[in-house]
This record gives C-alpha cells, structure tokens and sequence, in this order.
C-alpha cells in the first residue's frame, strides 16, 4: 500500500490538514527567522524589485502546476464516483430485467444479487480503502455469471431479456474492476515530489525579500505556507477516491440492498 494511501487511512482527515498546516508554517517561520540573523533585510532590500519579478514568475509556474494537479485529482475523484453509480444502477437493473424468467430463478437471482452487493458494502468497501478488492464479493459475482450461464430461455422474450441482462452484468463487472483501479491507483510519486520540492523552493524565495519589519513578513510568509499546505492536501485527500474521511460512500449500493431485500 502507498505511503500517502497509509496515512489517510490512519489518520484523520482534520486532524491531517491541521498537521500539514503546522509543519509548513513551523518550517516557515523558523527558516525565515534564521535567514534573518544571517542575512539581513538591508542585504535583501536593494534587490526587492528584480526578486519580485522572479518571484512572480516562479509563482505562476507553481500555481498553475498546483492548479493542474488539482483539476486532474477532483476528475479523477468524480469519474470514480459515476462508476460507482453507473455499476449499483447496472446491479439493480439486473433484478428488475428479470421480470419474465420464471419464478424459482427469480427468487435464486434475488438471493444472489444480494450476496454479491452485501460483500460490496460490508467488505469490498473496506479492503478498497487499502487498494484491495474483495475476494468474496468476487466469488459472488462468479455465481451471477454461473447462474445466468445456466439459464435456458423457453421463449424469445426471455432470450431478449437475457442478452440485455448479460450486457448489464458484463457492464457492472467492467466498472467493479475500473472502481478497484480507482482505489489502488494514486498520482504518480514523482509529482507529489515536484509539488512538495516546489512548494518549499516557493516559500524560500518569499522569504528573501528585504523588509525592515519582522512581523508583516512573517504573516505573509505563514498565510503563504498555510494555503499551500491546505491546496496539498486537497490533492491528497483526494488522490484515492475510496479512501480516508473525505472519500466515496457506499449509500448508492445500500440503496440497491434495500431495494432487493423490501422487494
């Protein structure tokens, strides 16, 4: 598993993003207060208009990098939980489109469904917070497959309703496996690197502008810090879909559980 998938699942979502806070803030004020006492703001001052600039220039290279990062994270994010939502539809239609087989199959394929999406919401969704799939709900839905394999059609309307099934059951495993993707897969490491390494280059070159006063540089040098903690942490909060406290919930498939059992 991850490094960053292990720290969203055992840690708090809160109390992560007050930590990032902290820690870059800490690490800020206290690189500034040691540039300070070695290198002056009179040294600094007589650059501040070339520096600023520079630092314009490497701001928007970060921003818009940042920025990038982020839209790319929250598309990921949402396309996961329209797959989410596109398989608990295809499941549920799957009972529905069962309604001229004959009875006992009925029953037989009501009792499977429910199996299979119990194991969804009761384990899957767990192991998935780990970037693992279920076995159970595996072998779960290796038994729709063996079931509806099974099934001879007498007439033309079942033949009908069996091809439209078995292209929704196809439609939900295929999404099953792009949702177990979605939860092992993250950003790659080396961007996390640049955003991190970037990050701390953005702050540094702040804090080499000259200014007689302390206290204005060291709040601007915090709010600095603290937004590009809480904009990271956005980004990792999100980086896996089904995992951590801001993460995809299951509430569309308990949807399709009480539907099955009630019916």
């Amino acid at each position: 598993m991850p490094f960053i998938q292990i720290l969203l699942v055992h840690i708090p979502a809160w109390l992560f993003c007050l930590l990032m806070i902290v820690v870059y803030v800490a690490i800020s004020i206290t690189s500034l207060l040691i540039i300070r006492k070695y290198y002056p703001h009179q040294k600094c001052k007589p650059h501040n208009d070339i520096a600023g600039f520079i630092f314009a220039t490497l701001g928007v290279i970060y921003a818009v990098l940042l920025a990038f990062i982020v839209v790319i994270t929250w598309q990921d994010f949402d396309k996961a939980q329209d797959i989410t939502i596109n398989e608990a539809n295809c499941i549920a239609v799957l009972y529905r489109d069962a309604t001229p087989f004959p009875a006992g199959f009925r029953a037989e394929l009501k009792s499977e469904l429910t199996n299979y999406v119990k194991a969804i919401v009761n384990e899957e969704w767990q192991t998935m917070a780990k970037g693992q799939k279920s076995e159970n709900a595996q072998k779960a839905q290796e038994k729709l497959w063996e079931l509806y394999g099974g099934f001879q059609p007498k007439n033309e309307t079942q033949k009908i309703f069996l091809v439209e099934s078995l292209k929704k059951l196809n439609q939900a495993s295929e999404m099953r496996r792009q949702r177990i993707v979605y939860a092992s897969e993250g950003i790659h490491p080396l961007l996390y690197f640049v955003l991190i390494v970037g990050s701390f280059i953005t702050i540094a070159f702040a804090m080499l502008f000259g200014t007689e006063n302390i206290v204005p540089h060291l709040i601007m040098i915090s709010l600095l810090a603290a937004m590009i903690a809480i904009t990271l942490f956005t980004v990792i909060s999100m980086d896996y879909p089904f995992t951590g406290d801001i993460s995809i919930t299951p509430d569309v498939f308990t949807n399709v559980l009480s539907s099955l059992m009630s019916s």
